[in-house]
């Protein structure tokens, strides 16, 4: 017989815990309405309807180990409150976030897998249902068929100013070191003046930059319009000398280099049309973005992952457009959040403002000594649901302080593999620590991740199409050397 699921007890006098129901029923996926979609645009992922009633089923966190065997789920609505994942290596955290990912794709929730070993993606693909493939976008750099296309300079939503400037915020708490005035201008005149060109990509910031003949025509509007002093700056870089322009130019090259020398980055990013949109993803889809640091060089990978994260983001934003009962329940998951936690908005800031927007985040670790004091303090006062499995004796001192009175310090350096302490926030009350075990993961299923690899490259753009478009692109930027053309090697 199934046990039941359980609501741990709040440590303050609780109101009646009552968790959504886990009925299943037949209703057919369906795709968004024509009245849901824009004329032009990338293709529609096939979502759940909205009010079917399985995207309200808890998420599974694992199974009591004190007392009667009782299943530990979270509701939908205390998701909101985000969940902090802390633990070392072999521990069961990888477990853990595969049957979270689970839960909502087979709940037709919306939610993003991000994460830089690739193991955890590749675990996903193999258990998914057959129907995931319907509302898949698949980020892999082993996907060379059909890659999925994402132009983070698209305007569309927000508005060219407003995308331009969280692309800027977005590469300055990436690039902090080397950040600077200079650097600032540059990229603030390149995204302003790209974001006003439709079709353009990240891939041309070092095309504008190198190029007098695509710098001529991207900017004749900005230069004759200048809504925001940027064609002042053009004006001022067209006079430079080769030597002074490459050292105005060198450090958003060398940053942004990926984007035209890393077939993978520049297959994403250097795209002029998406093959997905960010919200959709949120409103039932599926993204998983397998970043292997490994294949992809470190920087390289945090530079794709935060982009992504930064998209998503801004996608959730673009839902205070809407009635708050409309929006969807959806999943930002990121294994190693430290490296792609690199918003526009400080991070405790977009936590509490993502409640509203009914976005919760799901934001995993191996220590403490990973993340800045300021990712630090915004995953202790806004990610309200903790979970940690075995950590070090220093992080168990810091975060004891979240699972007494019950448990200590000592209790979570002694934890086994895939047992772990745990907190949650249930009708927003924090209950008293406990100890679960983790579930065992679900079978393989024998060819479904190239099943479901295929169905992903319905959300992709074939190379052939791709192709044509940069031998286009190519043909249209020769032209002879000006004084300010630089050498992109």
């Amino acid at each position: 017989m199934a046990t039941p699921a359980v609501c741990p007890r709040p440590s303050t006098p609780p109101a009646a815990c009552s968790s959504p129901p886990w009925e299943e029923l037949s209703l057919p996926a369906t795709p968004k309405s024509a009245s849901d979609s824009a004329a032009t645009g990338p293709p529609r992922l096939t979502l759940r309807p909205a009010g079917d009633r399985r995207r309200r089923t808890p998420k599974p966190l694992g199974i009591t180990d004190a007392g009667p065997a009782r299943r530990v789920v979270l509701p939908v609505v205390d998701a909101r409150h985000h969940l902090h994942i802390a633990g070392t290596t072999g521990k069961g955290k990888s477990t853990e976030l595969l049957h979270l990912a689970l839960a909502d794709i087979e709940a037709g929730r919306g939610i993003a897998v991000i994460e830089p070993r690739g193991d955890l993606i590749r675990d996903l693909l193999d258990r998914m249902p057959h129907d995931a493939g319907q509302r898949l976008v698949l980020i892999d750099p082993d996907e060379e068929i059909a890659p999925a296309a994402l132009n983070v300079l698209d305007p569309a939503g927000l508005g060219g100013e407003t995308v331009a400037e969280h692309l800027v915020s977005t590469l300055h708490r990436l690039y902090s070191s080397w950040w600077g005035p200079r650097v600032e201008d540059t990229l603030r005149a390149a995204t302003y003046t790209l974001t006003g060109r439709p079709g353009s990509t990240l891939a041309d910031i070092p095309l504008l930059l190198t190029n007098s003949r695509f710098r001529t025509e991207a900017t004749r509007r900005i230069r004759r319009e200048d809504p925001t002093g940027i064609g002042a700056f053009w004006n001022a870089y067209d006079k430079l000398t080769p030597s002074a322009a490459a050292q105005q130019a060198g450090p958003v090259l060398s940053k942004l280099r990926a984007v035209t020398v890393r077939r993978f980055v520049a297959d994403l990013y250097g795209t002029a049309t998406s093959s997905f949109d960010p919200a959709d993803v949120l409103d039932g889809g599926i993204l998983l973005a397998r970043l292997p640091k490994g294949e992809l060089g470190e920087d390289s990978a945090r530079l794709v992952g935060s982009l992504l994260v930064a998209s998503l983001w801004q996608a959730a934003i673009g839902r205070s457009h809407q009635p708050e009962h409309t929006r969807a329940d959806a999943t930002i998951l990121i294994d190693e959040a430290q490296n792609f936690l690199n918003l526009p908005t400080p991070l405790g800031d977009a936590l509490a403002e993502s409640r509203g927007y009914h976005v919760g985040w799901v934001l995993a670790h191996q220590h403490l000594d990973q993340l800045t004091p300021s990712l630090a303090r915004a995953l202790d006062a806004n990610a309200r649901n903790k979970l940690f499995f075995g950590v070090s004796p220093d992080d168990a001192r810091h975060l004891a302080a979240h699972i007494g009175p019950h448990l200590n310090a000592g209790d979570l350096t002694r934890l086994a593999r895939y047992q772990a302490a745990c907190r949650l926030s249930v009708d927003n009350r924090d209950t008293t620590g406990f100890t679960l075990r983790t579930i065992a993961p679900p079978p393989v299923i024998n060819g479904r991740g190239d099943e479901l690899r295929a169905a992903a490259r319905a959300h992709g753009i074939d190379r052939a199409t791709r192709d044509r478009a940069r031998s286009r692109r190519t043909f249209a930027t020769r032209a002879p050397h000006h004084s300010t053309d630089l050498d992109l090697d």
